[in-house]
């Protein structure tokens, strides 16, 4: 009888998963449908209802984006966009779109330092990925110097060679979650945003932030953030007009 109930518990579990698969898709099908209507507000609804519901892929995102810019809202379009390039790095549809999107908006780019530039190649999941198995490579190289009798030239070398990978992907990790694609990258979404040198709409003017642009989230003092921007600039704007790219 146990085993019958875990049998009829488990196949509940999968139908109420299917049906909500199934039933993202007919949302997903239906907020398209909207979308080539032209019913651009429609459409923004039922793709951010899905990702309220954690339907966080790339697509979604790139959809979002698109309807954004159809309704005439490039800083919610470049967010949009950089999420999904979030997720998926090669979305050559993303990478367009968000071109074409900066260039209407006039949009401004954070410069990434140069070690950043050669380390965009991969993603911080595939440089954890190398440099877990560095660790575990270079472990076991360790524990066979360790407990064999002799010392093989060939373990030592692999040894060194793992440790020198593994404290290389810990530093392009590092400097990629820090650099101007990482954490705390974010999308100037108000219209008419303009960076200051303190927390008050009256104090000095640093840049102006055309919709779309990037930012560098540094801390936030309540309804201000202080943000690095481009051109190597600083200053602080309201929270509430930059939203973080990574969710």
């Amino acid at each position: 009888m146990k085993i019958r109930g875990c049998f009829i518990a488990a196949s509940l579990c999968a139908l109420s998963i299917s049906s909500l698969s199934a039933q993202a898709d007919s949302d997903f099908a239906k907020a398209n449908r909207d979308f080539a209507q032209g019913h651009f507000k429609e459409a923004i609804s039922g793709y951010e209802a899905l990702i309220r519901d954690g339907q966080w892929t790339a697509n979604v995102f790139y959809d979002l984006g698109n309807a954004y810019f159809r309704a005439g809202d490039f800083g919610r379009a470049i967010l949009n966009y950089e999420r999904a390039l979030a997720l998926a790095q090669h979305h050559p549809e993303a990478t367009a779109n968000l071109q074409i999107a900066r260039d209407e908006a006039h949009a401004l780019e954070l410069e990434p330092n140069w070690p950043e530039r050669y380390l965009q190649f991969a993603t911080v999941n595939q440089y954890s990925v190398t440099a877990a198995v560095a660790f575990w490579v270079a472990a076991f190289c360790l524990a066979a110097l360790i407990f064999t009798p002799r010392r093989s030239a060939a373990t030592i070398s692999l040894l060194l060679v793992m440790v020198l990978v593994f404290a290389g992907a810990i530093f392009a990790i590092w400097q990629v979650e820090r650099g101007s694609k990482g954490n705390a990258l974010a999308i100037v979404t108000g219209k008419d945003v303009q960076a200051r040198l303190a927390t008050a709409d009256t104090a000095n003017a640093v840049l102006a932030l055309p919709p779309g642009s990037e930012v560098k989230i540094l801390s936030t003092r309540g309804d201000w953030t202080y943000v690095a921007l481009p051109n190597n600039l600083r200053g602080w704007i309201p929270a509430k007009n930059a939203e973080q790219v990574r969710l």
